[in-house]
């Protein structure tokens, strides 16, 4: 079993930024979003504007934070006291979801209260049997004597997860542990397996990490770095049949060796507006970080 996870660096020391860029891909601006944090991983965008930090540590929050860096941040401790990664949104229906990246982590949703609306809202965990999904009410989100994903007898445990999207009805989870992707189909309330490295005899993907579902409905993968082939960005594409590929891999020096502390990760991929650019970081690549862009064109939205 893993052990909660540290504040990495100084508390305080983290927040998140935002580089803003015009039509043709100039930047034209970069500044602070959040400040004040600690040890910030991945997190999520909201349908309605705002982007959602999440802090990977034991006393973790998700932190609600205005992409233009006009409001203040604020932190959102309905959503749970725990090490949070990532956090997506279904638009239709309003809940969130997120994921905690321990060995035994849970997989949670969180109902607003009123949908669009963070400050209240219940907080549930996961208990998969069979495929079928069962919710069960996390009885203090805070955590103030027992961690969250103790707190349900018979929760299932996840194994390390990370990446996390929703896309046409489905809401993809990575499970760095096991080198898995899994599919939650929010309506039917199911889940199963869409990739298993463990499966095949030789997997060009592993140590599965972000996920960003492009307008193609492809799955882009990033890789943590704990394995003998890191650092790389893969492509899932699932119908009409599933392939997966390696869509880019980083070389040299400057992404620090492999399982190390010093190592990078590949983390963050994205897409502008018209879906003709991409952008991913390489996470402390020349001990700094660095975002590395990538124009198209891209497959277009599958029918």
């Amino acid at each position: 079993m893993d052990v909660p996870g540290p504040i990495i660096g100084n508390p305080g020391d983290g927040g998140a930024s935002a580089l803003r860029f015009d039509a043709e891909g100039k930047i034209v601006d970069a500044y602070e979003i959040l400040s004040g944090t600690s040890t910030n991983c991945a997190g999520g965008a909201t349908p309605w504007g705002t982007w959602l930090s999440c802090e990977e540590h034991e006393e973790g929050l998700v932190w609600e934070c205005d992409p233009r860096g006009k409001r203040e941040a604020v932190a959102r401790p309905a959503l749970g006291t725990f090490q949070h990664e990532a956090v997506c949104v279904d638009p239709w229906r309003g809940h969130l979801y997120l994921t905690e990246d321990l060995s035994d982590g849970g997989f949670y949703r969180f109902t607003p209260r009123d949908k669009g609306h963070l400050r209240k809202g219940r907080l549930e965990i996961a208990k998969v049997r069979g495929g079928e999904v069962k919710w069960v009410r996390v009885p203090d989100p805070a955590a103030r004597e027992t961690p969250t994903r103790h707190q349900v007898k018979g929760a299932t445990e996840f194994k390390r997860g990370e990446g996390i999207w929703f896309d046409g009805g489905i809401v993809y989870i990575a499970t760095t542990g096991d080198s898995r992707i899994l599919a939650y189909n929010v309506r039917r309330e199911r889940m199963h397996v869409v990739y298993d490295a463990d499966r095949l005899k030789d997997p060009p993907l592993r140590d599965v990490d972000n996920i960003t579902v492009s307008r193609a409905r492809e799955l882009f993968i990033c890789e943590d770095n704990g394995g003998d082939d890191p650092f790389d960005v893969c492509l899932i594409t699932l119908e009409p049949r599933q392939r997966v590929s390696r869509f880019a891999k980083l070389t040299g020096p400057q992404h620090g060796a492999a399982s190390t502390d010093a190592s990078s990760e590949v983390t963050g991929v994205c897409f502008n507006p018209r879906g003709d650019r991409m952008y991913f970081s390489s996470q402390r690549a020349f001990g700094t970080g660095v975002v590395y862009e990538v124009r198209g064109p891209f497959n277009g939205r599958r029918r």
